[in-house]
């Protein structure tokens, strides 16, 4: 260190009180052990003042404007070091900020939080110069590793989302699309041997339509899934001469045929897997550089601010503006740089009033004051597990035997291109189980039964695009656990039955709702097939069990996925339509469970998604809307579970913080979702391959009040109180067309209540007041 610094250090240190000589001496400790750190901070700053705290506000009281930034430099009180422009107890302007782990940041900053142009060091060397929004990378930047990759283009949230150039290391690039940290939708990538594929990208790997060209001039045309030709695909020659099939890994599952050209060799011995033994395996697509530690994860020992009172506790904050909770508790303690005023008491530190903290005014027919919100009761699992003697029993022996014979049935290799004739409803296959078992049926101890299955290529298909696997599905379905029986039947009379892992679900279904599906299978298959974040029910089987006997009873059902399957608990469920006519559970509070489903007028919150989710969010709606439409399907509704992350040890739900009102200077604030475990869910690529629109979504709830004279009003005033949540949603109910019943149920409603309220409306109408309505429940996070 110079010796002008330690002039002015010994100066400063004459006029610090004991307990600040100590924070000192602790910081000296703390630089000593970070080398890297100590050099850094020597080049940056060279000279640094020590201010005391009393001079601070002498200074402040005589010589400063509060209204307008100042320059400052500060020593922090656990080492970090700031200097730059100071506003209201926060850097505010240009400034730059040194960690004591060596990390650095040297840029624009809005109240203690790093917005607009910057540049982010990290000790390793790596680098992040461009755009900061609450503490996130987001905007155009390029970041440079410490391996010697670089990216320059687009960033969300940390992750580079949109249009970017990366260069790799090793001499690869890739230029395209991005989402969520890898590529996804069209680019070309080109490896350092010169090869390169350009077309379609999901989750970092080849898949879609795409054509790779190797350096010799040959190349192949097609399909690609998870980095491989699969599917229909053409690999042509340099000479012209090509081979085209469907592709696969799989040698038993490839087929093709040859076409020589003229100048070709005759009696080529060529086999098609050498592609992937051979020609692809020097083409592997680099992974990149996992960022040890994020921007936003970063926290600044700063303190609150001097609104509300300049005698509050110091509190260690992210530089996405998050206040740190249950760290750092020594430095909460130490009440340095407080504000002038220090007569306020402990007690009366960061205390608001209800309605500050429930975010209400004082407007009438708004409560001032609403009780806290609790976990609903928990209850045992859910269902009556089916065992000998209940009355479903043999019912369940028979769709268990016959769903095994289906999905044991050996059958080719299907491809994703089926013929019209596949979905004729003609398309079905009647088997016989007598008891004693057939050459096609193995012998049981039920009763004699006919199994029918209802276009059965058809949904073979839908469960390899949904990547069901077989085994897994009948392990399900017909393991030697039982199924479960939901405790009553649903509106309509279905019965439904839960599988023992809860993975998918059945439900008896009426004659006419299986017309229906079987009408409209050959669009919902191009829909799901098309868009693999759709919302609607995914179907996997739709069978029929004859029961012998006089009255031939014939019972059909349909196998659907169960969109509650998670490691989470879902703590709250919601069915909504967007109408209001009889849309309420009739349960007390003190009765309602975590398996109780509520329903429009019982819903008290509007989902705050963040921005990339909720577009997408939009324009899936309205894809899915515009399928029911053309179908003439009603009466569906969206079923949402939520998970609340931060629950008290006595069932308490805890509040994420208060909303800013829409008007204020912090409504600019970047997005949130879920605190700290935000960040830690970006570093992780295996937490994002689990999150898809409406599955594991993290996501802010923010809990609404009706007023006392708009009890039927579907949306309700927000408090500005929000709680972290993982959500679940999708349409279901997609079976119910327009028909005659429906109608007349529409006219006679219609004359004793508000036709806009009832739910029996026709489906153009029903379309546009769901997608309505979902829009008004869900909010991009701003």
């Amino acid at each position: 260190m110079s010796c002008s610094c330690i002039n002015v250090k010994s100066k400063a240190l004459e006029k610090m009180s004991k307990e600040q000589s100590t924070v000192f001496r602790a910081w000296e400790a703390t630089i000593r052990k970070t080398q890297a750190a100590k050099k850094r901070a020597n080049s940056i700053f060279g000279t640094i003042s020590i201010a005391h705290a009393e001079d601070d506000n002498d200074d402040d009281n005589d010589n400063r404007n509060l209204a307008e930034p100042y320059h400052a430099e500060k020593i922090l009180p656990n080492g970090d070091y700031y200097t730059g422009q100071w506003y209201d107890n926060f850097p505010h302007g240009q400034g730059k900020y040194l960690w004591t782990d060596g990390c650095m940041y040297v840029g624009e900053w809005y109240k203690g939080k790093t917005m607009g142009r910057g540049r982010f060091s990290w000790p390793s060397g790596a680098t992040y110069e461009g755009e900061f929004k609450s503490g996130y990378m987001d905007g155009i930047g390029t970041y440079t590793g410490s391996n010697g990759d670089t990216y320059r283009g687009q960033w969300v949230m940390n992750m580079k989302h949109g249009h970017g150039l990366k260069h790799f290391s090793n001499g690869d690039w890739y230029d395209g699309e991005w989402r969520r940290g890898f590529q996804e939708g069209n680019g070309k990538y080109e490896w350092k041997n010169g090869n390169h594929y350009v077309g379609e990208w999901k989750n970092g790997l080849m898949c879609g339509k795409g054509g790779f060209v190797w350096t010799n001039g040959n190349k192949f045309d097609g399909n690609w899934e998870d980095g491989l030709p699969k599917g229909n695909g053409t690999f042509k020659w340099l000479d012209g001469s090509f081979y085209v099939g469907n592709w696969s890994k799989d040698p038993s599952e490839q087929n093709g045929t040859y076409y020589p050209s003229e100048s070709s060799v005759e009696g080529l011995e060529w086999d098609p897997q050498d592609v992937y033994k051979v020609h692809l395996s020097d083409s592997q697509v680099c992974p990149g550089e996992r960022v040890s530690v994020l921007p936003s994860q970063k926290k600044l020992a700063v303190w609150n601010s001097s609104k509300g009172g300049g005698g509050e506790k110091p509190r260690r904050m992210s530089v996405d503006g998050r206040v740190s909770v249950g760290i750092e508790r020594a430095f909460d303690r130490m009440n340095m740089w407080e504000g002038e005023d220090n007569t306020s008491t402990a007690g009366d530190r960061g205390r608001f009033s209800d309605a500050d903290l429930l975010g209400l005014n004082a407007e009438e027919g708004i409560p001032k004051m609403m009780p806290i919100m609790r976990l609903p009761k928990a209850c045992k699992r859910q269902g009556e597990t089916i065992s000998k003697g209940h009355k479903n029993y043999e019912l369940m022996l028979n769709l268990q035997l016959g769903i095994r014979h289906s999905v044991g049935r050996p059958a080719p290799s299907a491809s994703l291109d089926l013929k019209a004739s596949a979905f004729d409803p003609k398309e079905k296959v009647w088997t016989r189980f007598p008891p004693e078992g057939s050459k096609y049926t193995p012998p049981h101890q039920s009763t004699e039964f006919k199994w029918k299955d209802y276009c059965p290529l058809v949904f073979r298909t839908l469960r390899k695009l949904f990547k069901v696997d077989p085994a897994d599905y009948m392990l399900s379905i017909c393991g030697n656990d039982a199924l479960r029986e939901l405790s009553s039947p649903g509106k309509s009379g279905s019965f439904f039955y839960l599988t023992n892992d809860d993975r998918y679900m059945i439900k008896t279904m009426k004659k006419s709702e299986a017309k229906v599906l079987i009408r409209m299978l050959p669009a919902y298959y191009n829909h799901v097939r098309s868009y693999e974040n759709t919302l609607v029910t995914k179907f996997y089987g739709l069978h029929c069990v004859k029961l012998n006997g006089t009255a031939q009873k014939k019972v059909r059902f349909i196998i659907m996925g169960n969109l509650f399957c998670s490691e989470y608990t879902i703590h709250r469920r919601f069915d909504l339509k967007g109408s209001s006519l009889g849309r309420t559970t009739d349960k007390p509070e003190s009765e309602i469970e975590a398996t109780t489903i509520l329903k429009d007028l019982d819903l008290n919150f509007i989902f705050r998604l963040q921005k990339a989710w909720f577009q997408e969010f939009c324009r899936q709606v309205d894809r899915d809307c515009e399928l029911l439409e053309q179908e003439r399907i009603m009466d569906y509704s969206l079923l949402v579970g939520l998970h609340f992350r931060e629950v008290s040890p006595n069932g308490d739900l805890i509040t994420s913080g208060m909303r800013t009102p829409p008007g204020e200077t912090e409504s600019d604030d970047g997005p949130r979702l879920s605190r700290a475990d935000m960040d830690q869910l970006l570093l992780d690529p295996d937490m994002w391959s689990r999150i898809k629109l409406g599955i594991n979504m993290p996501a802010r709830a923010e809990r609404t009040v009706r007023r006392s004279d708009c009890e039927y009003l579907l949306v309700g005033e927000p408090t500005g109180e929000l709680y972290e949540v993982v959500m679940f949603f999708g349409i279901i109910d997609i079976l119910q067309d327009y028909d005659i019943s429906k109608k007349l149920e529409h006219a006679y409603k219609s004359i004793q209540y508000d036709p806009t309220s009832i739910s029996a409306v026709d489906p153009k109408q029903y379309s546009r007041r769901f997608r309505d309505f979902l829009l008004k429940i869900f909010e991009e996070e701003i």
